[in-house]
């Protein structure tokens, strides 16, 4: 899950990493608070949006007067944001950050994640901070240091030498930068984070280090340990189907092709979407509904492929050890009739009363394909899109 910027700070607060102050607002009446309540006269607004790439796309705009930060802010609520991470459909924000101008004398970057593979959390710093910063990474490799994070989120002290020089730290920036790095490890581990960024990380012309910026994602899986985090969730930074799937505790991950995919298991999902592509077609999406599924699990993941207007066709494949294959053919059925299916079903069973399943499904009195196989289900599903 991916927090807003100001969450995100509010976060490394919490760690003694130092920020510069801000305000939150969501219409006119708090930006004309935040205005005073920061003593602006002039100032910086920005989208609050769970995408990168804001600057570029006009949504980080510097205002000389107070007139000019309402006026920027009012334009900026409800902009929509369209780039290559928002994906074609764009973002809108609903809140933008008011902050005031900082003299930058140097921008560095310090990000935390996790290196799957070595299998451990590593610290990624550079001394080339700011918008470009992928493309620094691609073309000067050696601006990037990566150093391992231990698992209780120390770093070990020659680790964190060896940083501040690469950083060009030295005298009380050097322990400034140390204790800075020290405990942006320490809220990336105890926080459960999957990626914690700063970029820019600025060197002021006062002489201080200052998060400028932050990004911070978690593993969803760690946010029952979380629950200040998880309250931070914002369902208009997602799409309805992933609203919808996260409402309901299934595993959904839209995707930009015409079949889409009910599958119980992650690894029989991601074979399934392999096959579709080997067979000449694409998926609309990963939905795993969990080996244990409900028939109310299959339905509601059925309302969530439905809600994709991309979708042609619909393959379901599932192997039942947990779960029990007639369960499933009436959950089938069942949101089938529920929500008036009218694109072509696919679907491939096997397994536990699979038999009494494929009963179910042939009594229906739906036109339903019946499947043999895996690749057999992903040949008629593609051959279902491809003949309207």
């Amino acid at each position: 899950m991916n927090i807003h910027e100001y969450q995100a700070k509010n976060l490394i607060q919490q760690y003694g990493m130092p920020v510069s102050s801000y305000a939150v607002a969501s219409n006119k009446e708090e930006v004309l608070e935040a205005i005073k309540e920061l003593g602006l006269r002039e100032g910086v607004v920005k989208v609050q949006i769970h995408a990168g790439g804001r600057g570029k796309a006009g949504g980080v705009q510097f205002a000389n007067d107070p007139e000019t930060i309402l006026r920027i802010a009012e334009q900026l609520i409800g902009m929509k944001i369209v780039n290559n991470q928002t994906g074609p459909q764009g973002v809108v924000a609903h809140k933008v950050l008011i902050t005031a101008p900082v003299a930058i004398e140097k921008e560095y970057y310090l990000a935390a994640t996790i290196d799957r593979s070595r299998a451990l959390p590593i610290l990624i710093a550079s001394r080339e901070g700011g918008v470009d910063i992928e493309e620094i990474a691609h073309t000067m490799p050696d601006s990037i240091l990566k150093v391992p994070i231990k698992l209780d989120g120390g770093m070990r002290s020659y680790h964190l030498l060896e940083l501040a020089n690469f950083m060009g730290w030295k005298g009380e920036l050097r322990k400034e930068g140390m204790k800075l790095i020290a405990n942006l490890a320490k809220c990336f581990i105890e926080s459960d984070g999957s990626m914690l960024e700063i970029n820019p990380l600025v060197l002021t012309k006062e002489g201080h280090l200052v998060a400028l910026d932050a990004k911070f994602s978690i593993d969803d899986n760690a946010l029952f340990r979380q629950p200040a985090i998880a309250e931070c969730y914002d369902p208009t930074q997602s799409t309805p189907n992933e609203v919808m799937a996260k409402q309901y505790n299934l595993a959904y991950i839209g995707l930009d092709g015409e079949i889409g995919c009910l599958v119980n298991g992650a690894g029989l999902a991601m074979a399934t979407m392999d096959i579709i592509h080997h067979y000449g077609g694409s998926p609309a999406n990963f939905l795993d509904v969990g080996g244990g599924a409900t028939k109310e699990e299959v339905a509601h993941g059925f309302k969530i492929i439905l809600l994709d207007s991309k979708v042609k066709s619909i393959f379901v494949n599932i192997f039942g050890g947990i779960m029990d294959c007639g369960v499933l053919a009436q959950g089938i059925v069942d949101a089938s009739k529920e929500d008036k299916l009218s694109v072509p079903l696919v679907v491939r069973m096997e397994g536990t009363n699979v038999e009494h399943g494929r009963k179910i499904l042939k009594n229906s009195g739906l036109n339903i394909i019946s499947a043999a196989t895996m690749a057999d289900g992903a040949i008629q599903a593609v051959k279902s899109v491809k003949e309207g």
